[in-house]
């Protein structure tokens, strides 16, 4: 299996997430991976999918994915049935840090216990 085969879930979430920039080279059994990630979150998410695949530290990947609006920690539309504790568990892994999400968006949140579908919500850098 070539080591580009083996990363293609890597590229195909690059595909997905509309990695910016993105460039993948193999040289001497090693997969170059170099793009922009809209969020650290999306970059996150390529990192996890990278270490799902080739460990912890793989020896036959480098990966340069950079992020291109670091103010922030990613954009989330809401989908009917959210909260903001269920927005909190999925970025943060604890539902106890809807505040700081609602403290982020004052601005079109006048109540942490309303939220509507199709609303567009900062997830702040914690």
């Amino acid at each position: 299996m070539s080591v580009k085969a083996k990363y293609q879930p890597v590229l195909d979430l690059g595909e997905e997430l509309s990695i910016k920039d993105g460039n993948v080279t193999e040289e001497n059994g090693v997969l170059k991976i170099k793009g922009t990630a809209n969020t650290q979150y999306e970059k996150n998410l390529l990192w996890d999918k990278i270490k799902e695949i080739g460990g912890e530290q793989p020896s036959d990947l480098k990966a340069n994915i950079s992020v291109a609006d670091e103010s922030i920690f990613h954009k989330h539309t809401v989908k009917s049935g959210e909260s903001l504790s269920k927005i909190a568990k999925k970025y943060y892994g604890d539902p106890m840090k809807y505040k700081q999400i609602f403290e982020a968006n004052t601005n079109i949140l006048k109540n942490p216990d309303v939220i509507h579908p199709d609303q567009v919500l900062v997830i702040p850098n914690l």
